[in-house]
């Protein structure tokens, strides 16, 4: 009898263990079929399930408000689709068109502006108040070269100990490093101090910026230096 019970119990477990499974299956289609009906953001032609509509003709003309038979007809006429345009207006606007062609259209012009979209990557070089010249200018050459390429250069200087307690050696050195790089960067954030290091970004000069900055002087202090402004603490 003890032999059967766990038999028996062995089955429930089995069982529900098969029951969980199908469900877990069955949730993921679901899950799948709902994202692929979520990609589709237009109702076209038989999916349209409203009364009436307001139509505009395969050449963008008005057609007014029509019924639903009427427009999927004038759609069939003109060898196109019906295609809702704006679901929420009332009555729903709907355009008669060749809806695959105006996918691909879509679909190419996505493509083509993310091409266009230009990604700018931010290169960092590290310091110390203390890092001698002769390594700084190693640093200050990969600066340019970045600089030179297009992207953005973030300078960080790190403090130990009671470095901190004299935060004017970092700007410094920050304010030499942008009047190196004065012929081929500006400032885009100046120094700030961000617990226990000081950062300030370059960005790449744009064309005809140097023009402007020789004629109006923009971008140096009276001393003719890039306009370092002290570094601001964040806030508490």
């Amino acid at each position: 009898m003890p032999g059967m019970l766990t038999l028996g119990l062995k089955m429930w477990y089995i069982f529900i263990y098969i029951i969980g499974y199908l469900s877990g299956c069955h949730a993921i289609v679901l899950l799948e079929e709902k994202k692929a009906i979520s990609t589709t953001t237009y109702r076209v032609n038989d999916m349209i399930r409203v009364p009436e509509v307001r139509l505009i003709g395969p050449a963008g003309e008005n057609l007014g408000v029509v019924g639903i038979q009427e427009a999927l007809q004038i759609a069939r006429n003109a060898d196109l689709d019906l295609v809702e345009v704006s679901g929420t207006a009332t009555p729903p606007v709907c355009r008669v068109m060749d809806f695959g062609k105006f996918l691909f259209e879509r679909t190419k012009k996505d493509r083509e502006a993310r091409k266009s979209q230009t990604k700018i990557e931010v290169k960092e070089i590290r310091l110390r108040p203390k890092t001698g010249e002769h390594h700084r200018g190693f640093k200050v050459k990969d600066a340019r070269r970045w600089l030179g390429e297009g992207m953005k250069v973030r300078v960080s200087v790190r403090f130990r100990g009671r470095e901190i307690d004299y935060p004017e050696i970092a700007l410094e050195d920050l304010r030499e490093i942008a009047l190196e790089l004065a012929d081929i960067a500006t400032i885009e954030s100046a120094p700030i101090i961000e617990g226990k290091t000081m950062t300030m970004l370059l960005v790449p000069s744009k064309p005809g910026k140097k023009k402007s900055a020789e004629a109006g002087k923009p971008d140096t202090d009276t001393a003719g230096q890039p306009a370092v402004e002290p570094p601001s603490e964040p806030e508490a």
